[in-house]
């Protein structure tokens, strides 16, 4: 007796079905494709932070690296972007210069995508797109473009495109130099907010005004959309009167734009860059790693609020950032 003929419309299945009840093909096309399409949802960009002061020795890159760290220790893919031409956040996170290929500088010049400048560090989560001494020329070299401005912002454009076997981004970092040259001012163009980190020093509340006046000419002419992420108050030392009368002061000024989380004089901080770690990585349980932590919970938070906000209905500022704007 010979086997009943197979349909070549419908092959028999080798897997068990789908469902214990008859369903129409039209119900089986249904099933399929739904999960598919959910799994191929566009990417999203990432959130982009310039860390900038124009005073230096503050500790923009020291914030860079070690909430960089912290972000990733808490499940984040973080790249952080080394706009300064001292190159110190690519330094104090091990990155030898003869493995830079690439750097921020062909970047920005356009002889490079930001994917190939990328390099992973030694911190899980945590990458990197180094500078070199080249980029001290840049200013010179793009003043007369008409995209001056822009270049960072363009270069992030494709940075989560979706392709297979590269990481998307939850957060960019970028490293800014001391000083409000066209490299800040292209980070401000890319960023979705500034960090501001502010010393516990006498002419802290000077620096972050003229800061804030170049934020505010960045805001009107460039970025419409940048915001204060917030101020962190670094390097204090409780002993110092001079430090606490710092933090009264910027609180006063600032309000809720200024952290809660204040990163103290710690020496496992300043100590780590020379090893080309983190301090979270060179020293776990030190008081500087355990504020950056927090930072990175505070700023996580922050960050919740602020979407909420611009998720209000009918375009609307939601109730944090009413109370928050600056």
């Amino acid at each position: 007796m010979s086997e009943p003929a197979t349909d070549p419309a419908n092959p028999p299945m080798e897997s068990p079905p789908m469902s214990s009840h008859d369903i129409s093909s039209g119900d089986v096309i249904a099933i399929d494709v739904a999960p598919l399409a959910s799994r191929i949802a566009t990417p999203q960009p990432p959130r982009v932070i310039a860390i900038a002061n124009q005073k230096g020795g503050v500790g923009k890159t020291t914030t860079a690296i070690n909430l960089g760290t912290a972000l990733a220790a808490v499940g984040e893919e973080v790249l952080i972007i080394d706009l300064d031409p001292q190159g110190n956040a690519s330094t104090g996170l091990g990155i030898d210069r003869r493995n830079r290929r690439y750097s921020t500088y062909d970047v920005l010049i356009g002889e490079a995508m930001l994917r190939d400048a990328i390099v992973q560090t030694a911190v899980p989560r945590l990458s990197i797109a180094p500078s070199t001494l080249d980029l001290s020329g840049l200013e010179l070299e793009v003043s007369q473009a008409r995209d001056r401005a822009f270049r960072m912002r363009t270069a992030l454009g494709p940075l989560n495109a979706g392709r297979p076997g590269t990481t998307d981004f939850t957060y960019v970092l970028v490293d800014c130099p001391p000083s409000l040259n066209l490299l800040t001012v292209n980070a401000m163009a890319a960023a979705n907010a500034i960090l501001v980190p502010l010393q516990c020093e006498f002419f802290a509340l000077e620096g972050l005004s003229q800061l804030l006046k170049t934020v505010e000419q960045v805001k009107s002419t460039l970025n419409p959309q940048l915001t204060i992420h917030g101020i962190v108050l670094t390097m204090h030392d409780a002993r110092n009167n001079l430090s606490n009368q710092v933090v009264a002061d910027v609180r006063q000024n600032s309000g809720e734009k200024v952290y809660d989380t204040i990163i103290p004089r710690n020496v496992r901080v300043s100590e780590a860059p020379s090893y080309g770690k983190p301090v979270l990585v060179y020293d776990l349980k030190c008081v500087g790693s355990e504020a950056y932590l927090r930072l990175a919970t505070e700023i996580i938070q922050r960050e919740k609020e602020l979407l909420a906000g611009s998720a209000h209905p009918d375009g609307e500022p939601g109730p944090d950032q009413q109370s928050g704007a600056a």
